[in-house]
C-alpha cells in the first residue's frame, strides 16, 4: 500500500499535473489490473496504458509521484508496479554505494 505520509502537501497545485494526464479521460480499468490478471491479457492491457503515458506531457511528473510516494499498483509515468519498484531499488543500491549521491524529488 502506498504511505500517504510521502503524500505531497494537500495543496492543489501539488497535483495540478494530474489534470494535464494524457490519461484524464481514460478508463481507470486500463491503468489497473484486475486482482488475477495475468500472462498475454495484462501484457496487453499495459501496453495499452502505457501509449496514453508515451504522449503524456506530464509523464515525469505522475513517475516521480509514483516513485516518491512508493505507488505499488498500476501504471504510473510509463512504468507499471514492477518496473518502479526496480527503479527504486536501483536508486536505493546507488545511494549505498555512492553515499554523497541526493535523491532527485
Amino acid at each position: 500500500m502506498a504511505s500517504i505520509t510521502r503524500l505531497p502537501a494537500p495543496r492543489q497545485e501539488s497535483y495540478e499535473w494530474q489534470y494535464l494526464g494524457a490519461c484524464n479521460t481514460a478508463d481507470p480499468e486500463t491503468f489497473f489490473p484486475p486482482e488475477h490478471e495475468r500472462g498475454p491479457r495484462r501484457r496487453r492491457r499495459e501496453a495499452a496504458a502505457k501509449s496514453f503515458c508515451a504522449a503524456c506531457p506530464v509523464v515525469e511528473a505522475c513517475l516521480q509521484h509514483a516513485l516518491t510516494v512508493q505507488e505499488p499498483y498500476g501504471v504510473w509515468g510509463g512504468l507499471n508496479a514492477t518496473e518502479r519498484e526496480h527503479v527504486l531499488r536501483a536508486q536505493a543500491h546507488r545511494l549505498a554505494v555512492r553515499p554523497e549521491i541526493k535523491k532527485a524529488g
